[in-house]
């Protein structure tokens, strides 16, 4: 998996490209798609999200677009800073990658990261996708927090787990080994 910091990056834009157009779809469908057809009377969730003029951020309708490029901000920048370093970090206090089943220790590093990053992602949407403006509470705040978190922790593990990751490092596989094929065949010639 990745062995310098170029790859960890690599790996982490691989990783949150797939993560966050999954999780926007899961909240605007799954979440929300409900109470956005009932505010609208819209029988679809996009007929809804349009009709509404967007999706709410602050309080203000936003494109669709939008909201994927700030999870994308937002979620490649703290898998670089938190997930990733912590994750592994966590990993390695249950288990020893030396002698630890490369597949173990890295089901635990997933583990660890969706640990992480699901409170954390899940913290930042209550803070930008409910409305506030009648007053901010912070227990209201906590109190969507934890709900996203419920609905976002069993989605994350189990995409993290079985689709996400394996789809990941599948093609960062094949990128890397093919990079290191093109720098083998042009030192060869």
């Amino acid at each position: 998996m990745p062995k310098n910091q170029l790859q960890r990056m690599l790996f982490a834009l691989l990783t949150v490209v797939v993560t966050v157009h999954a999780y926007v779809f899961f909240s605007l469908y799954v979440v929300h798609g409900d109470l956005f057809r009932q505010l609208t009377g819209e029988s679809g969730v996009l007929a809804a999200i349009r009709a509404m003029g967007g999706v709410p951020v602050f309080g203000k309708p936003v494109p669709i677009w939008v909201v994927v490029l700030v999870e994308f901000t937002l979620a490649y920048t703290l898998e670089l800073l938190l997930g990733s370093p912590l994750s592994f970090r966590l990993a390695r206090k249950c288990f020893d990658p030396a002698t630890t089943h490369p597949v173990l220790f890295e089901t635990a590093v997933i583990c660890a990261t969706v640990g992480i990053m699901c409170p954390a992602m899940s913290f930042l949407a209550a803070i930008l996708y409910y409305d506030y403006g009648a007053g901010f509470r912070v227990f209201t705040l906590l109190a969507d927090w934890l709900r996203l978190v419920c609905y976002n922790f069993p989605f994350a593990f189990f995409t993290q787990l079985f689709f996400i990751q394996p789809l990941v490092r599948t093609v960062f596989k094949a990128l890397v080994v093919r990079k290191g094929r093109e720098r083998a065949f042009a030192a060869s010639v």
